[in-house]
C-alpha cells in the first residue's frame, strides 16, 4: 500500500468578499473525492502572517514553511487581478522559499473573460524559479461569478469536472514521481 499523496490547496486571494472561497470549496470537494489524496487547506487569511518580510521568521512563517515542506504537491486557486495574480499569494510563495522545490503545482483560476489564465501564466514563471513543476493542464473559470445558480451554488459546466480530473491525474503522477526521486536523493544535492 502506497502512502497517500499530501496535497496543499492554497487560497490565492485575501480580498474582502472574495470569490476564492466559492472556487476553492469546489476544488476541495473534487480533491476530497480522491482516496489517494490527503488535503491541507492553506488560507492566507487564517495564517496570521506578518505584514512584511522579516529577517528572522516568526512562528507563523515557520508553521507555513513546515506545511509547504510536508506537502507532496499543490493546487493553487487564484483569481486574476490586473492581468496577474494577487500580491497576497506572491507573499505566501516567497515566504516559503525552498520547500517548494521538486514538487508539482496545479492551478485552478477564475476571473473575467480570461478566466484567470494570465495569472496562471505569471505563476508558472514564479514556480519555475523556485524549482517547482507547473502542471500543464489547469482548470479555468471565465466570468466565474456568472456560474452561480439560482440557489446561490457554484455550478460550473461539466467540462470543469473533466478538466479537474485531468489536472489531478497529472498532479498525482508528478507528485508520486518527484516524491520517490526526493527520497532517493534530496533535491538540494542536485542543485548544490
Amino acid at each position: 500500500m502506497t502512502m497517500p499523496l499530501r496535497l496543499a490547496l492554497i487560497y490565492g486571494s485575501t480580498r474582502e468578499g472574495r470569490f476564492c472561497d466559492t472556487v476553492a470549496e469546489w476544488a476541495t470537494a473534487r480533491i476530497a473525492a480522491r482516496p489517494e489524496m490527503e488535503l491541507d487547506v492553506i488560507d492566507p487569511l487564517e495564517l496570521g502572517l506578518p505584514a512584511h518580510y522579516q529577517a528572522q521568521p516568526g512562528e507563523q512563517v515557520t508553521a507555513l514553511r513546515q506545511r509547504i515542506d510536508r506537502a507532496d504537491g499543490f493546487v493553487v486557486v487564484t483569481p486574476e487581478y490586473n492581468h496577474s495574480f494577487p500580491a497576497a499569494l506572491k507573499f505566501v510563495i516567497d515566504l516559503a522559499g525552498a520547500p517548494w522545490r521538486a514538487k508539482p503545482v496545479g492551478f485552478v483560476s477564475y476571473g473575467g473573460v480570461s478566466g484567470g489564465l494570465r495569472a496562471v501564466e505569471h505563476l508558472r514563471g514564479v514556480f519555475a524559479e523556485l524549482h517547482a513543476v507547473g502542471i500543464r493542464d489547469c482548470v479555468s473559470f471565465a466570468m466565474a461569478r456568472g456560474l452561480v445558480d439560482g440557489q446561490g451554488r457554484f455550478a460550473p459546466p461539466e467540462a470543469s469536472d473533466r478538466a479537474m480530473t485531468l489536472m489531478l491525474n497529472e498532479l498525482a503522477w508528478w507528485a508520486e514521481a518527484l516524491r520517490a526521486a526526493r527520497e532517493r536523493r534530496p533535491y538540494a544535492e542536485a542543485i548544490a
